[in-house]
């Protein structure tokens, strides 16, 4: 079990100078429209821009980066079937050492030829949490590499904050800082940051109503797993890690959820009126203020978008029928 030892402000900018030249300082938008629509003034941190589209990149090169010479001989390994599997992969070829990536089967091509395009070994096994860590318990076992779990790691939590870090030091002070949640690597590290920088700033978490868990943890002060969760937002669907869960307790205020109908539709809005591509998991924060679950009204709000990969022949708001007629 790794040591809790929460980063403090300094180990964050640490954090911010080891990964600077490996990842990009992404803009913050604003959007007329949407102020004018619910009174107040949203700033967008567009992580959908950053490499491999999406935050995790900060993260996994950080704990990539944090490893010393003799930590990584062997190279370093995970699970997942999504944006960590492309970070930690890219982040190992930066450093110039082999990771192996345990991903489900059944995740999508695309995302499996991303991986091995940037070097990394990949073994496929069954899609269940059991078989992902049995499997990824081998490959350890075989290669002698470093596990890099995709949020529950202190390092991986210290490289997601520098996210906020960029984003409280172009806007300053915000009233409202809001992210998506699933495992909590970006949550938490957003709220240590703000936490430390713009105190009085709330901090808000936002999960889809079909995947819950950590709005139920959050309520009851107890880690649930997910309850076979279905929703369109596929980058929240894991549950909490006893790392993020006890930061967010401790720095974040609230975690709200929202419909289905909503995710797609603030996914919509922001296509069409900022002309930004962003995943559905990005889109929570902006639903919870179209759902009025967060009231930003004369407020100063701050939404960090975590990511852009979005499968463009499966948009949510297209029947398939639709996209392939042309209707």
């Amino acid at each position: 079990m790794e040591t809790f030892i929460i980063p403090d402000l300094n180990s964050i900018k640490e954090g911010a100078k080891r990964i600077k030249p490996f990842i990009h300082k992404t803009p913050v938008f604003t959007c007329k429209t949407f102020n004018d629509m619910f009174g107040g003034e949203i700033y967008f941190k567009c992580e959908n821009f950053q490499k491999i589209g999406a935050f995790k990149i900060r993260g996994a090169t950080n704990a990539v980066f944090s490893l010393s010479e003799e930590e990584v001989k062997q190279g370093v390994a995970t699970h997942s079937s999504g944006n960590h599997a492309q970070a930690l992969a890219l982040a190992a070829r930066n450093r110039g050492i082999p990771a192996w990536v345990v991903m489900p089967e059944n995740s999508k091509k695309v995302k499996i030829e991303a991986v091995k395009n940037y070097g990394a070994n990949v073994i496929l096994c069954k899609p269940t949490l059991k078989d992902r860590e049995k499997t990824l318990g081998k490959v350890i076992e075989d290669t002698a590499a470093v596990f890099i779990h995709p949020y529950n790691n202190m390092k991986v939590i210290e490289g997601q904050a520098t996210a906020a870090l960029e984003f409280l030091k172009e806007t300053g002070r915000l009233d409202i800082i809001m992210t998506p949640v699933g495992g909590g690597g970006l949550l938490s590290g957003t709220a240590l940051c703000t936490h430390y920088l713009s105190p009085s700033t709330t901090v808000t978490g936002t999960e889809p109503a079909l995947a819950d868990d950590a709005f139920r943890s959050f309520r009851d002060s107890v880690i649930y797993p997910p309850n076979t969760p279905l929703s369109v937002a596929d980058g929240l669907l894991t549950s909490l890690g006893e790392n993020t869960f006890r930061i967010i307790k401790q720095h974040v205020h609230n975690i709200v959820t929202v419909s289905e109908e909503s995710i797609i539709s603030s996914m919509k809005l922001i296509w069409e009126r900022m002309k930004i591509i962003v995943e559905p998991s990005s889109s929570v924060p902006f639903a919870a203020i179209m759902e009025k679950k967060v009231d930003i009204k004369g407020k100063k709000a701050g939404i960090i978008l975590s990511g852009g990969n979005v499968d463009l022949n499966h948009l949510p708001w297209v029947k398939d029928e639709e996209l392939l007629t042309g209707a």
